[in-house]
């Protein structure tokens, strides 16, 4: 080559250098990705600097940080997390269901089992009813309720009261765990050493309750009562004949089956003439819950609400011998108040974690 030509090749040469960098300066300014084997390199430093700086960020992650990509890994880790955090959780939800059930069943509401005749028509055997226990702090018992209360000292024998233990370990086990047990199992239909009865109450205190009238019916009163709307079908108000003014504190009670109940008028020879202590109802019977075919309320009859037998005298009532049933009911409500409560729990936590992640 001559200097002729290569003096004819350089402005070629400068010429194809500056068309080479006017397409490059495009090629970035279109955002083109450059060579992967570039990548690094001080020809791409551009490049070489954002993939340094990371992925790209996540405008929906907190502080706009870089996106954290789920991976199946880390899907199951998350997994396995909250398995084992419910299973630590399930005692705490347990003990919690059964002091809310406890406290439920000793103060509030209590399922009671028929287990005899001497409520029909008005209470079959195998139904369970709901007791009310608060409704008496609030109003007097009136005649017409039907009142579940425990007979002991009244219709059954004060049971039998051992020697007190010496040894102050055994006093306070016995005076809080196996306390504790036996309402336990109380929620699930035993309650050893109690003599319930249920009956409907008649009289209360201060009322002359008698039978017969002219018509073979009870008086409270000298006001007849009209029972054919709760009395077993056939039976009559009363065969056997009593008048009796009912003490301060004490109750008349009867069972709507009348031929068959052993209430008031078969305990005339106990302490009390038959009647029982108000202080030893357990409170009210208020509904039916099982069978479901049988559900309904039990409200207080007409006849009594008539001028001279309804009153304002706090009274009780005592009747036919039940037994606690399965109350399941109270378990399952501190089942039911207990989940939100551990519910809001683990959300508290998990708030906890989150702020001191930040």
């Amino acid at each position: 080559m001559t200097n002729d030509d290569q003096d004819d090749l350089g402005p070629a040469l400068i010429k194809a250098d500056g068309a080479g960098r006017a397409a490059r300066d495009h090629d970035e300014q279109a955002g083109a990705v450059p060579d992967p084997e570039l990548r690094g390199s001080p020809m791409t430093g551009a490049a070489a600097r954002d993939e340094a700086a990371g992925p790209p960020a996540d405008p929906g992650a907190p502080g706009g940080g870089p996106a954290d990509p789920e991976t199946p890994g880390t899907q199951k880790a998350q997994r396995r997390r909250k398995g084992r955090s419910f299973w630590r959780e399930l005692p705490v939800l347990i003990v919690i269901a059964l002091v809310i059930a406890l406290v439920i069943k000793s103060f509030v509401v209590q399922a009671f089992f028929i287990p005899t005749s001497s409520m029909e028509d008005t209470l079959d055997i195998g139904d369970k009813v709901l007791v009310n226990k608060l409704v008496y702090h609030f109003r007097s018992i009136q005649p017409g309720d039907v009142v579940v209360f425990n007979g002991d000292g009244s219709w059954e024998p004060v049971p039998a009261s051992g020697p007190a233990n010496s040894d102050p370990l055994v006093r306070l086990y016995d005076a809080t765990v196996d306390r504790l047990y036996h309402s336990i199992l109380g929620l699930f239909g035993t309650a050893p050493g109690q003599e319930d009865f249920i009956k409907r109450v008649i009289g209360v205190p201060g009322d002359h309750v008698a039978c017969c009238n002219a018509s073979g019916d009870v008086t409270v009163n000298g006001v007849a009562l009209h029972e054919q709307s709760y009395l077993f079908p056939g039976d009559a108000p009363s065969t056997q004949r009593f008048s009796i003014t009912v003490p301060p504190g004490r109750l008349w009670v009867m069972g709507d089956h009348r031929s068959v109940s052993w209430d008031s008028r078969g305990h005339m020879q106990d302490p009390g003439d038959g009647t029982i202590p108000e202080n030893m109802v357990i409170g009210r019977a208020f509904m039916i819950v099982w069978p479901p075919s049988r559900w309904r309320v039990l409200p207080i009859p007409s006849t009594f609400t008539q001028p001279g037998i309804a009153s304002a005298h706090g009274a009780a009532s005592l009747g036919t011998p039940v037994a606690p049933a399965a109350p399941y009911l109270p378990l399952e409500a501190g089942f039911v108040a207990a989940v939100p409560l551990t519910l809001l729990q683990r959300w508290a936590r998990r708030r906890r974690a989150l702020r001191r992640r930040r």
